[in-house]
């Protein structure tokens, strides 16, 4: 399914939205490395040729989306939470502040926001707007997706690290970043207070535990 400006026209035919921004995350499910956000405003011209879910496009291809995709957006803000703050408030406040450091990083604040998934971390004081698979339904929340996704995969490929893998699998469970891990241990990078330690007694002592009250569990993914 091609993304469409379906959804940004029916918010913007709203009273009083002038302005609607598509964001999408990415950093969520890695197991080292911050969370990114992206969002995203346009002025509901076409984009670039072949943009859709960044998971649907090559690396090279979403490199060159990106590069496209800036000079073309009216409005493009990003936000992160590091490693760190995932520890210390877990990863639904983690993602609600990297969310809104996106937002007032965009040159004009958004009157509604169309967010893909189906759970808002965001919250007032903006309508949002759920979207399952909304970087396939809308053409700015595809936008924000293809641009988090090229951000922080850079990001990753600069923090060294090369025996986990990092430049390849961004801080995510791929085959050689857990053989790294059971025999290293976590890097600097590496979120802590994640259940991924219990599957490693080598290294399982250095888990951080968060206050349940503070944030949510992470299960194990681990195999």
């Amino acid at each position: 399914m091609a993304p469409s400006y379906d959804i940004e026209r029916l918010l913007l035919a709203q009273p009083s939205t002038t302005t609607v921004a598509g964001l999408d995350e990415v950093g969520r499910g890695a197991w080292a490395g911050p969370v990114t956000v992206c969002a995203v405003i346009t002025d509901l011209s076409g984009p670039p040729p072949g943009l859709t879910d960044s998971k649907q496009v090559s690396p090279p291809r979403r490199v060159a989306l990106a590069e496209a995709l800036e000079p073309w957006a009216a409005g493009i803000g990003f936000g992160e939470a590091t490693h760190t703050e995932i520890d210390a408030v877990g990863m639904t406040e983690a993602l609600r502040r990297a969310a809104r450091r996106a937002l007032d990083a965009l040159p004009v604040r958004p009157d509604a926001l169309i967010l893909d998934g189906s759970h808002d971390y965001i919250g007032a004081p903006w309508p949002v707007r759920l979207e399952v698979r909304g970087d396939s339904a809308s053409i700015s929340v595809a936008a924000a997706s293809v641009l988090a996704k090229v951000r922080r995969d850079a990001y990753m490929a600069t923090i060294g690290c090369a025996e986990y893998g990092f430049a390849e699998n961004a801080g995510y469970p791929s085959p050689v970043h857990q053989e790294a891990l059971a025999r290293l241990g976590p890097t600097e990078h590496h979120r802590m207070s994640w259940s991924y330690l219990d599957d490693l007694p080598r290294w399982r002592h250095l888990k951080r535990h968060r206050d349940p009250l503070v944030g949510e569990g992470q299960a194990s993914l681990f195999g």
